[in-house]
């Protein structure tokens, strides 16, 4: 890809170096600087690079892509964060927690959860001009969904180039084990959401907070990827983004999110 002047001087060696210090950090667990701050000109272009190289050097080492998150998607999460527009991550098999299997957090550095609707593709759908009736038409149903994400940028201390650079902050994703249709659910914008941490209730949340309606962040997606050049594929993950703002979590903690309609998610977290 080249080099574009949008980047003002953000050369590939730059970008190159600035995703394998993102790669160290994910596998050190030890986090650093925003790269905003290495880098005051780093553009949301430059930042998709990033992550275009370590998904890149991830396929290369046996990595599956296994789907798609949108990030950022809801008022709360954007306040939470400081931005004002969604982004994408990829999702890769090992990134994947069975329900039921514990997520170490020993393995990650400063989790937090999310609840979401996920949904499963059933058709290629390809950007530009998706609308939301045609990513109605290419699903094939719905999730109820926990992403913890995480950061390896110190303190959460990032801007929106930083989270898109960093694969938008993915780290492990649980499903819940019933796929229903989109034709048995009366209205995505009204499935509610009520999330449990350790048996009591830290939050709620409603379909609607995506964007207005979840099927609405497919659309966006397909768009997005279509300025790649790439498609949403038959049988990939979508998570739609958050519900509510994001909460920490630590070794020893339950988290439960029971969706009307899609049903319940739950993990445990261990050492």
């Amino acid at each position: 890809m080249a080099v574009s002047e949008e980047r003002q001087g953000t050369d590939e060696s730059t970008l190159s170096a600035l995703a394998a210090a993102l790669r160290e950090a994910e596998s050190s667990r030890v986090p650093i600087g925003p790269l905003t701050e290495q880098h005051p000109g780093l553009s949301v272009a430059d930042a998709y690079r990033i992550q275009q190289i370590n998904v890149g050097e991830r396929k290369a080492a046996g990595g599956l892509v296994r789907g798609r998150k949108v990030g950022l998607t809801s008022v709360a999460m954007q306040q939470q964060l400081g931005v004002d527009e969604p982004d994408f991550g990829a999702l890769f098999a090992e990134m994947l927690v069975e329900e039921g299997d514990p997520v170490p957090v020993g393995e990650l550095i400063q989790p937090r959860i999310e609840a979401e609707i996920a949904f499963v593709m059933e058709e290629e759908l390809k950007g530009p001009g998706v609308t939301a009736t045609d990513a109605l038409r290419a699903v094939a149903g719905a999730l109820p969904a926990l992403e913890i994400i995480d950061s390896r940028v110190a303190d959460w201390k990032i801007a929106l180039p930083d989270t898109i650079a960093d694969n938008a902050s993915s780290a492990r994703v649980v499903c819940g084990g019933r796929l229903t249709p989109l034709t048995e659910i009366e209205d995505l914008r009204l499935v509610g959401m009520a999330l449990s941490v350790n048996g009591e209730v830290a939050s709620t949340g409603a379909g609607a907070a995506v964007l207005g309606n979840p099927i609405r962040c497919v659309a966006w997606l397909a768009n997005k990827l279509g300025e790649f050049g790439v498609p949403l594929r038959a049988g990939d993950l979508v998570l739609a983004g958050a519900l509510h703002a994001a909460l920490p979590v630590a070794a020893g903690d339950s988290v439960t999110a029971q969706f009307a309609e899609l049903g319940a998610v739950t993990t445990r977290f261990t050492d």
